[in-house]
């Protein structure tokens, strides 16, 4: 949580003046009894008509100025949490970007989006409190145990007694609940995970009905963290309670020996209701400071989870490169590749070349490692053994935007974010002009449904591409990846949801680039691949065949097999 801090940098001023004018209206409070003490003494007993009109006319201005300072203090202080978490929050997304393939999925996305929603919001409302009332509720509990032994020293041991018992409750359910917080954090991170999965996979659960299954799976983590929640509630929830019967102790033992004092006259009665003021504040104070205590032991393990992501590095980082070389645009050298430590091997002993202007098509069954390859040859991971070259050099030792301002792909899923179709193709090329943005929609043969909408280019686009087809969002990814005019041209997959006869006039509006790029083509379909110069078959992350259409029809058993059956099912 101390790095954190860090980030709030620029917002000093904010941060003294917030504490600083809470004090000052914590220190009009103390004042408030001891004006009502002296009203007591010297108007009421006295009779004193104008001193009684004189203190409340300056207790109702000592209360509009504390109004007014306390306003102006939670206006800097919640534009200081407001900018530190915002700041914050900029960092850990950016950070998140930088993150590899392979530490996103150790992480997992669900734990991500809760670090910068929930923990982030957690964190926010643990610095605005602890700005407003880190200091003033101490200075008005140390505070009004001090004005009350200037009332009355003898009456005011019950404040010695009281004040330490109340930190003892206070701290030692601050300790108790820190690691059990985190607990519950964590737990939350699995019902999150589960509802993204259900989300995301609801139509695939409904045609499996497997809908109760996940909704007992949903329930049983929802219930973990219920119970979790439920028990540090408990702990947090004593709090109150227990100050309450500490403070009301006091109270009766404060009433009891000033009631003694003022029989046998050491004391006045107005003396004894300025001592019980000023054990109420004290009360008050307590509840506030338990309530900020558990505020901030919620923020501070939701920092330390936010400073855990920051913490990591990146594990795909440009390295020093061997000393190989190669000829080729792309080459794989005895390539292998394990998601996991302790995982099988997705791919093993991979070699193969691609030149510019080649088509390279990458056909095999599912889980034969054909996307697992694209990602290597994108360094989306890094390779466990072999090197992976382009343009004749080692990736590893090239950093990731080098990579990719080569590089365009079409991922497997189609990926559109919100806004126009204009503005999707622009990621692809931010400086495009309309007219490049239209010839790279000819080329994915989107033109044709573009055309018919009413703005064009201009046309909206919701977030995923909800207001589109399969078919459509598949042609619009493809546009966004061409716009570049990359070097190397990668299709994963990207044409699956095309029919055969939009499918053929694709590749051959891909084959008449001018600037002929080298092509990757991933595909189930062997039709999308079999006009490639290169066809490379994978069965168990191995390259079994590699050759043209007709020779490995002729010669290789897996991929007459897949040839014949599709053959067949059309």
């Amino acid at each position: 949580m101390l790095k954190l801090l860090k980030n709030m940098k620029g917002y000093g001023k904010e941060c003294v003046l917030g504490p600083l004018l809470k004090l000052m209206e914590a220190l009009i409070e103390l004042f408030i009894p001891y004006v009502v003490l002296n009203m007591i003494n010297n108007g009421i007993e006295k009779g004193d008509t104008g001193y009684i009109v004189w203190s409340s006319i300056l207790l109702v201005g000592m209360g509009l100025v504390g109004l007014a300072l306390s306003i102006t203090a939670q206006f800097f202080s919640a534009k200081a949490a407001v900018g530190f978490t915002a700041r914050v929050r900029e960092k850990l997304f950016s950070h998140i970007q930088k993150l590899s393939y392979r530490d996103i999925d150790k992480l997992g996305k669900s734990t991500l989006i809760n670090r910068l929603t929930s923990d982030m919001n957690q964190v926010q409302t643990g610095v605005n409190l602890a700005l407003r009332l880190f200091l003033r509720s101490p200075f008005i509990v140390f505070g009004a145990a001090i004005m009350a032994f200037t009332v009355s020293p003898e009456a005011s041991t019950v404040f010695l007694l009281a004040i330490p018992a109340l930190a003892v409750v206070v701290f030692a359910v601050l300790l108790i609940t820190i690691p059990l917080y985190k607990k519950v954090q964590s737990r939350l991170d699995r019902v999150t995970s589960k509802t993204r999965e259900n989300l995301n996979g609801a139509r695939m659960l409904r045609a499996l009905v497997k809908e109760d299954d996940e909704i007992s799976s949903f329930n049983e983590k929802n219930g973990e963290l219920n119970k979790a929640q439920k028990f540090v509630g408990k702990i947090s929830s004593l709090t109150n309670p227990l100050t309450f019967v500490i403070i009301n102790i006091a109270i009766a033992l404060l009433i009891y020996k000033g009631g003694l004092r003022v029989e046998i006259g050491l004391l006045s009665q107005a003396a004894v209701i300025a001592l019980y003021n000023y054990m109420s504040q004290i009360l008050v104070e307590l509840i506030k400071l338990a309530n900020m205590i558990i505020t901030m032991t919620k923020a501070v393990a939701c920092g330390k989870r936010v400073q855990t992501i920051l913490d990591i590095q990146p594990s795909v980082v440009k390295r020093e490169p061997n000393n190989e070389v190669s000829d080729s645009l792309v080459e794989f050298r005895d390539v292998a590749f394990k998601y996991s430590d302790g995982g099988d091997y997705a791919l093993k002993k991979v070699s193969f070349t691609a030149e510019k202007g080649e088509t390279v098509g990458i056909i095999g069954g599912t889980g034969s490692g054909k996307s697992t390859l694209i990602n290597l040859l994108c360094r989306f991971y890094d390779t466990t053994n072999g090197t992976v070259f382009l343009k004749g050099n080692d990736v590893k030792g090239m950093s990731e935007s080098e990579i990719l301002l080569v590089i365009g792909i079409v991922p497997q899923k189609s990926e559109l974010f919100a806004g126009t179709i204009k503005s999707n193709i622009l990621f692809g090329n931010e400086n495009a002009t309309d007219e490049e943005i239209k010839e790279a929609l000819d080329c994915a043969v989107a033109s044709e449904f573009v055309n018919k909408l009413e703005k064009g280019i201009d046309s909206p686009v919701e977030q995923y591409g909800r207001n589109l087809s399969g078919g459509q969002k598949q042609r619009l990814t493809l546009a966004r990846a061409i716009v570049k005019r990359p070097e190397i041209l990668i299709l994963d997959d990207s044409s699956s949801a095309l029919d055969y006869l939009t499918d053929l006039k694709l590749r051959r509006n891909i084959a008449s680039l001018d600037y002929k790029p080298a092509v990757f083509i991933v595909s189930q379909r062997f039709t999308t691949i079999k006009d490639a110069d290169k066809i490379l078959v994978l069965d168990e992350g191995e390259i079994v065949g590699i050759g043209k259409h007709d020779e490995l029809y002729e010669n290789n058993d897996l991929y007459r097999e897949i040839c014949e059956s599709q053959t067949k099912n059309a």
